[in-house]
């Protein structure tokens, strides 16, 4: 048996808002030391694959950085390892893009042909969990398939905003329907985006796709309902782990807030499941007389003087005496100063909150953000390099976008569910006008 994983690992991540703005999903920081790709790459090798390609295409630089020759994921092999697919130019006037998963795959048929494997897996690089890929491969063989697809069970409620399956109730396992993302679904049983492939079923399947005009060349919406359709064997695999798409702000968060919990439902503990990263050095946390930290996450190189409560810190997060983080998700080498509290936010790496300022303040919880309203449940979001002035209120839903300086916030209020993309100095005359007021309700 040989498998050869694609990792695919090039979408844009929209629906993270800033934390995209400067990287590609999966290269987004989580919990702490990590990047979401870490999962996925983890369980790969630790599952026994080592032949792996990842599929870039958004934003790849950072996610480059990271990965580099695999060797933190014992990667940097002479024989198989981990290779950077990214979409290149063929021939003039074509368009080298990835139309979708499935075109990700057929662009880079030649790099599964060399390989020769028996399966293919195909991964998801932005989902968080944990999971041994072996008894998945084990049953596809079992069953004979031409592919099997993982499923996860959500509430009935959430399965429009994935690919929902259909299992033939007189055959367990195997899948007789499926529907991307259904407005009114039939099952609770979802797909994970999780495929093992005959990799011969696969290369055909693909073929016959890049010929199609109507075709959106994506594995959800073509190539399942086409084999379920044309009476391919198609099983479904039931994973019961933890799982968790941090596709959205809200799930972002929450997935962080449940590592916070008494008794994890992913435990990062697990020295027989290790999460392998690349991690630069940094000294021990330094906890300094009279801080207070309780429920958090603290990686090395933080320095907390303040108060840090049920939040998760990067390295290098630097609380000074009298802050107060609460609730939050703070990112690589950012600063709170003096007496400012940040509560239920999320800041990009290197943000600099200034003394005595207030990021997510005032009980306006359900308003929700001009221009993203999926951000309607109080947390607020700064980008990468942006600092914010001292004394400064920020409300909730607030979304401000990376590489903001301190001196374009001056004396400024930002009201709950605004949003700056980006600010120049002749711009703030119109700023003012537009989200700003001098006074806060309810600060």
């Amino acid at each position: 048996m040989r498998v050869l994983a694609l990792i695919l690992a090039g979408g844009q991540g929209t629906r993270l808002s800033v934390l995209s703005q400067k990287r590609a999903k999966p290269a987004v920081p989580f919990a702490g030391k990590y990047r979401i790709i870490d999962f996925t790459l983890s369980n790969c090798v630790n599952s026994g694959i080592f032949d792996i390609g990842i599929a870039t295409q958004y934003r790849p630089r950072s996610l480059n950085d990271h990965i580099r020759t695999g060797r933190p994921w014992d990667l940097d092999r002479m024989h198989g390892g981990v290779t950077m697919l990214q979409p290149y130019e063929v021939s003039p006037g074509i368009q080298p893009w990835y139309r979708g998963t499935a075109d990700a795959v057929y662009q880079n048929r030649d790099f599964v042909q060399h390989h020769r494997p028996t399966m293919t897996l195909i991964l998801s690089g932005d989902h968080v969990y944990k999971m041994d890929y072996s008894p998945l491969l084990a049953y596809h063989q079992a069953q004979q398939a031409a592919l099997t697809v993982c499923a996860f069970r959500v509430p009935l409620a959430e399965a429009s905003r994935f690919g929902v399956l259909i299992e033939d109730p007189d055959r367990p396992g195997r899948v007789s329907g499926f529907e991307e993302k259904p407005k009114h679904p039939k099952s609770d049983l979802i797909s994970m985006g999780i495929y093992v492939f005959d990799t011969s079923t696969l290369l055909k399947l693909l073929d016959e796709d890049a010929a199609d005009p109507q075709s959106k060349h994506d594995f959800g919406h073509d190539i399942l309902p086409k084999m379920v359709a044309e009476g391919y064997r198609v099983f479904c695999y039931h994973f019961d782990g933890y799982w968790v798409d941090v596709g959205t702000v809200q799930a972002y968060w929450e997935a962080h807030m449940d590592l916070l919990e008494e008794k994890p439902p992913l435990n990062l503990l697990d020295r027989s499941w290790i999460i392998h990263t690349r991690s630069e050095e940094r000294p021990p946390v330094n906890i300094r007389t009279g801080a207070s930290i309780g429920h958090s996450l603290i990686s090395d190189g933080c320095v907390i003087e303040g108060a840090v409560e049920y939040s998760v810190l990067s390295p290098g997060v630097w609380v000074k005496k009298g802050a107060i983080v609460r609730s939050s998700i703070i990112m690589t080498d950012a600063v709170i100063d003096e007496m400012a509290v940040v509560d239920r936010a999320i800041l990009d790496k290197n943000v600099h909150i200034g003394t005595r300022a207030r990021v997510g303040c005032g009980d306006e919880m359900g308003v929700p953000n001009e221009t993203d309203p999926a951000l309607h449940t109080g947390i607020t979001l700064i980008g990468k390099n942006t600092a914010i002035p001292p004394q400064m209120a920020i409300g909730r839903n607030c979304v401000i976008a990376g590489d903001i300086p301190a001196h374009a916030f001056t004396n400024l209020t930002l009201e709950s569910g605004k949003t700056i993309d980006s600010i120049k100095d002749q711009d703030l005359d119109v700023l003012e006008s537009r989200a700003f007021s001098r006074s806060f309700p309810g600060s």
